[in-house]
């Protein structure tokens, strides 16, 4: 008796059940009634995955609204299978209240969905009931020959000839699984220490110090920094909130009235970066009126010229300029038709000298001084990507009241709709996105970019962070952060370029970011096991696919028929795993071709009767 086809998928949590889902969507037409296995291995339950499991603390939230999140396709996403619509979160979370979906959900988190509103950043625990709910739909959708089968376990190395049958080999199993076809959507994953962490690392060992290394914040050992104590932090992003959350209101602390009231149990962050300052809050007010054309200045064609280049891409030299571009003529737009009161051009006639004008060239900025007259009206990235360049501070002090100036600034501009433009700019990220991702491996500043902009903070996390200034629980150091080892007083120093000459003393250490996903230094025997089997490494460490399937890439550049990979650790890596709707998110897009071929293949596989057995 032939066996049948089999596939496995490594990666339980929101991207591998993104796949799944788009499987279950094209089944019927690619794949008809024939029989097949699919196999989904992971450690974590299925849906949120190691990331977006449920026991989490319930102080952890997601970073989007819960209107902003879906795990959904729509006529916006580009993709050459059939559009499955689904809930997003909070329309998901009504069908819950309304008795149409009975999710298997704890009790907490029901209790929290009942009070969930649109605009509300639910929990993490929340959301992944949400992509538990979203696995299990997945599944019902497959046709009958499809058997699923769980693999509550962690995948250690794929092996097996390009032509031929693939073995999976899982940890505490004696026998491999056997697949026709692997897709690889493993996501975060621990990393070893470069030789900077490792330094550090040796040097906290041998003088009795803390000191955490990237790491998924929920998972570090945060028992170690004691009540009172000075924490150097480095990193002002996500993973700093969480810690900042985990650190304060995690050991009894609470806030009221504006102020933070605290329990005696927290350590004292000195928090610092490359640029100084935490993410851009998140965006607090809805869309309304006409919206600006995306993408205008790099759409498809745009793409599809530079993937005709011979060599490799320059970010800076040939992608930027058109990004540049594009964000500006969303900020424009959007400015021209809602607040058409600060710009002394009609917009017509902007709209086509701004097209008309070369990206980055004296005529497009004449145009601009021209028909804005405000230059705070006017779109500046690079103020707005490093906003502390140039700034000096006389004492640590007076940083402490500048930064919280500049973050309550941001917190009513970003709230308030008279600078919608801040929006339209977002839109333009995400469309820049989607185009970008197709490119392939452009190294990882435009990735930092685009999450400083618009994958920040709740509104009231800096909230929180200004109380927590205030309170002398959080203190600032600035931009430029560095940390030097003092071998002789056995202590950690750190310096910021914002106020020369000021230095911070500690015995810990928090590197407040997640692990690099290069596989150059990953701790995944997995992903060890394809960098030195002659999978192609990009030059910044990232796994080469195919930006047309996701299909792996070997060191010669031939796309493996076996094997796919999706995911943070890939050259083509996109925003996320779940989108906002109605924003063609990249990654549906990547695993709907990813499905589509694996089903082509696994088809053509068993009607020729060459199968695993």
């Amino acid at each position: 008796m032939t066996a049948a086809p089999s596939i496995v998928v490594i990666g339980g949590g929101p991207r591998g059940t993104g796949v799944i889902e788009r499987i279950a969507a094209n089944a019927v037409e690619l794949y008809g009634d024939l029989p097949l296995d699919l196999h989904v291995v992971d450690p974590h339950p299925a849906g949120g995955g190691r990331i977006w499991r449920p026991d989490q603390s319930p102080l952890l939230w997601m970073n989007s609204m819960a209107e902003d999140v879906t795990m959904f396709t729509d006529e916006t996403v580009e993709l050459a299978g059939p559009v499955v619509a689904g809930p997003a979160l909070d329309a998901w979370a009504e069908d819950v209240r309304t008795g149409r979906i009975t999710p298997d959900a704890d009790p907490a988190v029901l209790a929290e969905i009942h009070g969930l509103a649109g605009a509300d950043f639910p929990t993490r625990r929340l959301q992944s009931a949400y992509l538990r709910w979203t696995y299990e739909r997945a599944l019902a959708a497959l046709p009958p020959g499809i058997t699923v089968h769980e693999h509550r376990t962690t995948a250690l190395a794929v092996t097996g000839p390009r032509g031929g049958l693939q073995r999976v080999r899982l940890q505490g199993r004696p026998e491999p699984l056997l697949a026709d076809l692997v897709v690889l959507t493993v996501g975060h994953l621990d990393a070893e220490q470069d030789p900077e962490q490792k330094g550090l690392a040796d040097f906290a060992r041998r003088h009795a110090l803390v000191h955490l290394p990237p790491d998924f914040t929920a998972d570090s050992d945060l028992d170690a920094l004691r009540a009172g104590e000075p924490v150097i932090v480095r990193g002002f992003g996500l993973a700093f909130v969480d810690l900042m959350v985990l650190l304060t209101e995690g050991r009894g602390g609470r806030y009221g009235r504006g102020e933070y009231l605290p329990s005696g149990r927290e350590p004292v962050l000195y928090v610092g970066s490359r640029r100084g300052v935490p993410y851009h809050a998140k965006i607090g007010y809805p869309w309304s009126g006409e919206r600006p054309s995306l993408p205008k200045h790099l759409g498809p064609a745009w793409t599809e010229e530079l993937l005709k280049r011979t060599g490799p891409l320059d970010f800076r030299r040939d992608i930027w300029p058109a990004v540049a571009k594009e964000l500006g003529h969303a900020h424009y737009h959007r400015l021209f038709t809602a607040h058409p009161e600060r710009t002394a051009l009609a917009h017509e006639v902007f709209a086509e000298k701004y097209t008309a004008a070369d990206p980055g060239s004296p005529e497009l900025a004449g145009l601009i001084a021209e028909a804005v007259p405000d230059p705070a009206d006017r779109l500046d990235l690079d103020a707005l990507d490093r906003p502390l360049d140039g700034v000096r501070h006389d004492s640590p002090e007076a940083l402490q009241e500048a930064l919280r100036n500049y973050i309550t600034a941001d917190l009513a501009r970003r709230h308030d709709p008279e600078h919608s433009e801040d929006l339209a700019v977002f839109l333009g990220l995400l469309s820049a996105y989607a185009q970008i991702v197709r490119l392939g491996d452009i190294g990882s500043w435009w990735h930092g970019f685009f999450s400083y902009l618009a994958s920040g903070p709740p509104g009231p996390r800096l909230q929180q962070l200004l109380a927590l200034s205030r309170a002398g629980v959080v203190r600032f150091l600035g931009a430029g952060l560095t940390v030097e080892t003092d071998e002789e007083q056995g202590l950690f120093r750190a310096r910021s370029a914002t106020v020369p000459g000021a230095r911070t003393e500690a015995r810990a250490l928090v590197e407040a970011r997640l692990p690099d996903p290069s596989l150059r230094h990953t701790a995944s025997p997995l992903l060890r096991a394809l960098r030195d089997g002659g999978a192609a490494i990009a030059d910044d460490g990232l796994l080469a696919v195919d930006p047309a399937d996701s299909r792996v890439l070997d060191d010669e550049g031939r796309p493996h028929p076996r094997r796919f990979a999706l995911g943070p650790f890939t050259t083509a890596r996109s925003s996320g795993a779940f989108t906002r709707p109605r924003t063609g998110g990249p990654a549906f897009r990547q695993n709907d071709a990813a499905a589509r071929a694996a089903l082509t293949f696994l088809r053509d596989l068993s009607c020729r009767g060459h199968l695993a057995s």
